[in-house]
Parts: C-alpha cells; structure tokens; sequence
C-alpha cells in the first residue's frame, strides 16, 4: 500500500531516485551528473522500488527537462533507478531538442526513451511527427514511426531548413 511522503527519509529516497532520471543528451552533462535534480508535483507517494510524482510532475537536472502530468520512477532490486515511465502531456526538453507525446518509457540502462501517441520532434526549426519516437540519448540517435498499417493516424512527416534557413 502505498504512503503520502511525510518523512525526510521518503523525501530523500525521491530525491535519490530523480538524481538519474534525466539522461545526458550531448555534452551538456554525463549520465550520474553531480549537478543537482529539482523536482516537484501537486501530489508524491512513494513505495517500495516507486517514487510517483502527480500532477504538473516535473524533474529537472542541468539543461533537460522531464514533464508530464505523471512520473514514475521505478528503480531495481539494487535501488538503482531503472526507468522512468511518464503519462499525459509528456515533454522531454533538452538544450538541442524537445520531444513531445502522451506517453514515454525512459530506460536507463539502454539508455532509450520511447514516446508515443501524438509525437513531435524539434530541433531548432526543424520538426518530425509520427506515432512513435524511439530515441537514445547515449548515441543521440533517432527513429520515428507513423501509424501502424490499418490503423488510423498520420505518416512521419517533417519540415527541415537546410543550414539553417528560414
């Protein structure tokens, strides 16, 4: 059964827990950053290997961003954090790029975040849409998916400005 926070220890436990779900993407910081994680939500619980953030639910660690309108972090057996799962509104800022979906599944391990649902990638002025959005933030790279045969929804589809143009 799951507990409100209400203890320093559970604070810390949350605190310990978002340190690493936000993943290095560039140079802008290496995966176990020292660099502090702000967190915050309308509503915490914690339980044994789950830390659920509700409502507005928001982690940020140097220039990434994690927001959605739920997220869960899971961490194993070893207290490590393993994923974290994010519902509703899902936004995934970094310096680079912005992904946006109705779900994401961010594993640590692999290092792979998957975005579903209505699915948009940003990069400057360029910008992709598809149902699924596979992206690794080791090897920063991408694949995004439309509509699978016979089911409704769009194609990928892109707008990109060569060089940087208008």
């Amino acid at each position: 059964m799951m507990k409100i926070f209400g203890t320093r220890a559970a604070v810390a436990a949350a605190g310990a827990m978002a340190l690493l779900v936000l993943p290095a993407v560039g140079d802008a910081q290496t995966r176990g950053s020292n660099q502090p994680v702000a967190y915050g939500a309308d509503g915490v619980e914690y339980a044994p290997n789950r830390v659920i953030l509700r409502g507005r639910a928001e982690a940020v660690q140097g220039g990434n961003r994690f927001r959605a309108d739920q997220l869960t972090l899971v961490s194993g057996s070893g207290g490590d954090l393993e994923r974290a799962e994010a519902a509703g509104s899902v936004y995934f800022v970094t310096p680079e790029q912005t992904m946006r979906g109705d779900r994401a599944v961010y594993n640590l391990g692999s290092g792979e975040i998957v975005v579903t649902g209505n699915v948009i990638l940003t990069q400057g002025q360029n910008v992709l849409t598809g149902s699924r959005l596979v992206y690794n933030v080791n090897t920063q790279t991408a694949r995004m998916e439309g509509a699978p045969r016979g089911a409704a929804g769009n194609r990928v589809q892109g707008v990109f400005y060569p060089n940087g143009t208008n």
